[in-house]
């Protein structure tokens, strides 16, 4: 079966090697070299690399025109494999694959639909979430499931943690549905749309916390949520601070939320939040590397005391 493979993530790589390990991936759609970083240099996507790696050609089109629809239908692809690609496909374009398109969505739909679904776990604390091989149709992520794999959480986890785990079940999953689809023994499930929820791209204002609203259970969520971007981060002084490592603390003391209340051999700076206390064991000042609570502490003069806004 000939595959035509979208994504642009490293969550889409592991995808993108199985099924080019099983089945004849024809041609690659990601999205086009873009500046990153501070020094706004010229990057690749992980799966343009992984592309190149495994000598599949690769487009990276801005947009689904006439000229791009016919270089599709060259490929002559069979089906397409969708993992978070970017672009949103016409009917037409997706009546080029005889098999349809397919998609590997990193939640248990029709639960967070939409662009950041592992954020938006955490953020609702979820008990349970998992990987979704959905039809590709044209209202986002609303397709018949094909099938789907659960994975338990425990509330330890961040985004960047579970993206790579999700990204391998994933990948092992697409690969049983690609065979029953080839062998016709797939079945589809419609979602129920009134059991839908909603999640919208992260941005670098989402990590901003808010002492005098967040309480602690919200902020500890937020720092495993935007874990490893954008970070849940406030100001120490006029620099600003990422929190990397957080947890729930019982408080009796009071206190302004935001406040530095002490520091605990357990659970590092203590903070006041607008509701409980929030102990945090590693961190990092604008400008400086990651350090432990300990060496923060000895390295900041009047910590104690201080607020963060």
């Amino acid at each position: 079966m000939r595959v035509l493979f979208a994504g642009t993530p490293q969550f889409a790589v592991p995808s993108l090697t199985s099924a080019a390990d099983r089945f004849n991936v024809c041609g690659v759609l990601t999205a086009p070299i873009r500046p990153s970083g501070r020094g706004q240099r010229m990057f690749a996507s992980p799966v343009q690399n992984e592309a190149e790696r495994l000598g599949i050609p690769v487009e990276s089109p801005t947009e689904i025109d006439a000229l791009f629809m016919q270089k599709v239908s060259d490929f002559r692809a069979e089906v397409l494999v969708v993992a978070a690609y970017g672009l949103i496909f016409s009917q037409h374009f997706l009546d080029l694959f005889p098999f349809g398109a397919l998609n590997v969505h990193p939640s248990l739909l029709p639960r967070h639909r939409g662009a950041a679904p592992i954020p938006a776990t955490i953020l609702a604390d979820d008990k349970e979430t998992g990987v979704t091989i959905q039809r590709v149709v044209r209202q986002v992520d609303s397709g018949p499931i094909l099938d789907r794999r659960v994975r338990v959480l425990d509330g330890t986890e961040t985004t960047g943690r579970l993206t790579a785990e999700l990204a391998e079940v994933g990948a092992g999953l697409l690969i049983e549905t690609l065979v029953a689809v080839r062998n016709g023994t797939s079945k589809e499930v419609a979602q129920v749309d009134e059991e839908a929820t909603y999640c919208s791209k992260v941005t670098a204002d989402d990590g901003q916390i808010d002492w005098r609203v967040h309480d602690a259970l919200s902020i500890e969520r937020m720092v495993r949520a935007f874990d490893p971007w954008p970070h849940a981060h406030c100001r120490l002084g006029k620099r600003r601070l990422n929190l990397l490592t957080a947890k729930v603390f019982a408080m009796k003391e009071l206190g302004h939320p935001g406040q530095v209340a002490r520091m605990d051999s357990q659970c590092g700076i203590l903070l006041h939040t607008a509701y409980g206390g929030l102990g945090i064991k590693e961190l990092q000042l604008e400008g400086r590397r990651a350090l432990d609570w300990r060496a923060f502490a000895n390295g900041y003069t009047g910590l104690l005391g201080a607020r963060l806004t």
